[in-house]
């Protein structure tokens, strides 16, 4: 399924799906808790989902940069950056794992 792209639409239609809620529920659920995960974010606080995995903000410092055209070295300006870590969990599932270890063949 590489390639594949899935939407707030398509996470809101399988809300309304699995959940019974009407389409409209579903939607604002979920923008909901997206804006409540973002909403964490700004603040810098680190988002946990237990079997899922975690978003951390992280603060990188002023460094110097090269212009890979013109190899002008530049400033590049400090900045807060969000990376996600996967759990134990969502690594062996992507892997087609069993939490164990064993592959599903």
């Amino acid at each position: 399924m590489a390639g594949n792209t899935v939407t707030r639409a398509d996470l809101c239609e399988a809300v309304y799906q699995k959940v019974g809620l009407s389409r409209t529920e579903s939607s604002e659920l979920v923008e909901m808790v997206l804006h409540e995960i973002s909403s964490c974010l700004e603040r810098g606080e680190t988002v946990k989902l237990s079997s899922f995995g975690s978003f951390v903000v992280r603060s990188k410092g002023e460094r110097i940069g090269r212009n890979p055209k013109t190899g002008k070295e530049v400033p590049i300006s400090p900045r807060r950056v969000m990376v996600f870590k996967p759990s134990n969990i969502l690594k062996a599932q992507i892997n087609g794992e069993n939490v164990d270890g064993v592959t599903d063949d």
